[in-house]
């Protein structure tokens, strides 16, 4: 890629609108794609929303790639979404990524070997919700085979300055497991927040971006810390902070306790509204198999009466 050549300079404005945008939303949905970039006074699209495989007219090379989470049906979209992210959560180095169709040579699996011959940046849109996306940039297609019909994707580093593709496995690895770190962050955080209907668990506050996903056990913990619904919880920040602090705790029969450091003081309606909740209920989500694991509650309980 020359740094010269307009379609490398198109690409770079895309990356940069993109970043800007992730910086400010958890997730980008169709809101914030739809506008495109801009690029000497004229509209880009970033995506088109009928196909997974993006290149846009003014461009030579393929721009973007798309993963979706489908829309709920008679499931609830959670439920299966470990099966979407399965192969990126197993894979140590690339991810298998389907062609469009049959025919190897439909236009938009001609574009995924031309990426893959002149080794251009992408955007990959990876789905964590229905409709929401993170976007991993850069990423690249290392491999393009017709039998299969697939192309073998790696990932490069948020942060890395050259927009060349990671050439040593080691280099590979790593920026996958950038990869899982955010997609485990962002996925977790949207399962979690769409079963409690977008309400903080402690306080009812219905700010989607006021609330965290919190683990009930962490994510150290290789046994009990997995991203599913059970582990987690929303809260806002402060009740968030609370929770990890050990200053507020949850009993296995989803009652609140406030530690005696908090009910002690004096100081403020923030703090009276924590030291309300002492002897209150957990906010539960509607479905039984989403509530929140008495098993983890009950280890993690534990930490707080120790610490208070």
């Amino acid at each position: 890629m020359s740094s010269a050549d307009p379609d490398t300079l198109m690409r770079l404005a895309a990356f940069a609108q993109v970043r800007r945008l992730s910086k400010v939303h958890d997730h980008l949905t169709r809101k914030e794609l739809s506008p495109g970039f801009n690029f000497n006074g004229e509209r880009i699209p970033l995506v088109n929303p009928q196909r997974g495989i993006f290149k846009p007219r003014q461009m030579r090379y393929l721009l973007s790639i798309r993963t979706v989470i489908p829309s709920p049906g008679k499931r609830i979209w959670y439920d299966d979404q470990r099966m979407v992210h399965r192969q990126i959560f197993e894979s140590e180095e690339a991810v298998d990524y389907a062609f469009m169709g049959q025919d190897p040579n439909a236009a938009d699996n001609r574009w995924l070997r031309e990426a893959f011959e002149n080794q251009i940046p992408l955007i990959y849109f990876l789905g964590v919700a229905p409709r929401c996306y993170q976007a991993m940039i850069p990423t690249f297609v290392s491999g393009w085979d017709a039998k299969s019909l697939k192309a073998r994707i790696v990932f490069g580093t948020p942060d890395q300055d050259e927009l060349t593709a990671p050439q040593t496995s080691r280099e590979r690895r790593y920026a996958l497991r950038t990869v899982k770190q955010r997609l485990h962050q962002a996925s977790f955080r949207e399962a979690v927040i769409t079963a409690y209907n977008g309400r903080c668990a402690l306080s009812g506050l219905p700010e989607q971006r006021l609330l965290d996903a919190a683990h009930i056990i962490s994510d150290r913990n290789e046994q009990l810390g997995q991203p599913v619904v059970p582990n987690g919880l929303p809260l806002s920040k402060i009740h968030h902070a609370a929770f990890d602090a050990h200053l507020i705790g949850i009993d296995p029969d989803y009652r609140l306790h406030v530690s005696e450091r908090l009910l002690d003081q004096n100081d403020g309606p923030m703090l009276e509204a924590l030291k309300q909740l002492d002897g209150g209920e957990l906010h539960l989500p509607a479905r039984i198999k989403d509530h929140p694991d008495r098993d983890r509650l009950a280890q993690r309980f534990e930490q707080f009466r120790t610490v208070t």
